[in-house]
């Protein structure tokens, strides 16, 4: 497990890397739909760490690409949506940013550009201590949450905050986190959720629950990185979706589909030979995750087309990173 000054540390690095380069769950029970509380009520939860221990944070972030379609080409005439992995969540190019990111230089295709732009969620894993809805709890109570930019803002936040002195994911001397609902116009509003003010140790049931049932490998509820036909059928959908065209369950339907279309077993997959945007054959992804969550409105999305890079080399030790952080400007 990372420490808090570990955290601390590459959080910081990852700003600094960014400023300088300028409602449904899936029928998947052990996701808690926190979005499906009532305005004004609240839920508790308790992060886990990871059981990954290459992982640093105790959350991975994931990043998708929303493409609409105005309907099924041989089906229904009703708008649908297709999600696909944004490759640069693997630290390779993307044919949609790589078309998309010059849109910004242009006022007139700004909001074409945020349209087609990564959504990020945050992915974490824990007990909902409280828990305000009517729904039946799974028999392993380690839940997972998928997490907003809006919230996951807050928790940031708190991390880099110097009164914090545990990591929040202490057995022992970790604390709760507590999600509450309001909106803000049409938007679901979290800008009230906070940490709680006191730290709390696990108690045995909780305790029991991680000896029985283990934690999740974080990294298996991301998509899976795609190969060059994945991304060559990413390329073609963006580009058919630009131009308002039906979503071909006969070209792409083996790669990604709208939910709830089917698929003929017979179906070729190899994508149609068709003029696409560029693309660089890396691999990038299906999501294995059941579903993503639901597209809450709570914020605009992302308006800047920023080149993150990650960090990278070998760590320094935990009293390192706790110098530069408290010595940073």
């Amino acid at each position: 497990m990372a420490s808090l000054a570990e955290i601390r540390a590459k959080l910081a690095s990852m700003e600094n890397n960014k400023s300088s380069s300028q409602s449904s769950t899936g029928g998947d029970n052990a996701i808690f739909p926190h979005w499906n509380i009532d305005e004004g009520t609240s839920c508790t939860l308790r992060f886990l760490p990871d059981e990954d221990p290459n992982n640093t944070f105790f959350w991975v972030e994931r990043q998708m690409i929303r493409l609409s379609f105005p309907g099924v080409k041989g089906g229904d005439a009703k708008p649908v949506t297709v999600q696909v992995p944004c490759n640069e969540m693997y630290g390779e190019t993307c044919p949609v940013l790589t078309e998309v990111r010059p849109w910004f230089k242009d006022a007139s295709l700004e909001d074409m550009g945020r349209k087609y732009w990564k959504k990020r969620s945050y992915i974490f894993q824990g007990f909902v201590t409280e828990n305000p809805l009517n729904e039946e709890t799974p028999e392993n109570p380690i839940r997972r949450f998928v997490i907003s930019p809006q919230i996951f803002n807050i928790i940031k936040s708190a991390l880099m905050d110097p009164d914090m002195e545990n990591i929040p994911t202490d057995y022992v001397n970790g604390t709760d986190f507590r999600v509450t609902k309001t909106t803000k116009g049409q938007y679901a509003d979290y800008s009230t959720s906070k940490w709680a003010r006191k730290e709390r140790g696990l108690n045995e049931e909780e305790l029991a629950a991680i000896d029985s049932n283990g934690l999740y490998n974080l990294n298996d509820f991301l998509p899976k990185k795609p190969g060059a036909e994945e991304l060559q059928a990413i390329a073609e959908m963006f580009q058919a979706s630009v131009d308002g065209e039906l979503y071909d369950v006969e070209r792409w339907g083996n790669f990604y589909k709208p939910y709830g279309v089917d698929v003929p077993k017979t179906q070729s997959t190899t994508p149609a030979a068709q003029p696409a945007p560029t693309v660089t054959t890396e691999p990038v992804a299906e999501v294995k995750e059941p579903a993503p969550a639901p597209a809450e409105p709570e914020a605009k999305a992302e308006e800047s087309a920023p080149v993150e890079q990650q960090a990278s080399g070998e760590k320094p030790s935990a009293d390192d990173i706790l110098n530069m952080i408290r010595n940073r400007s």
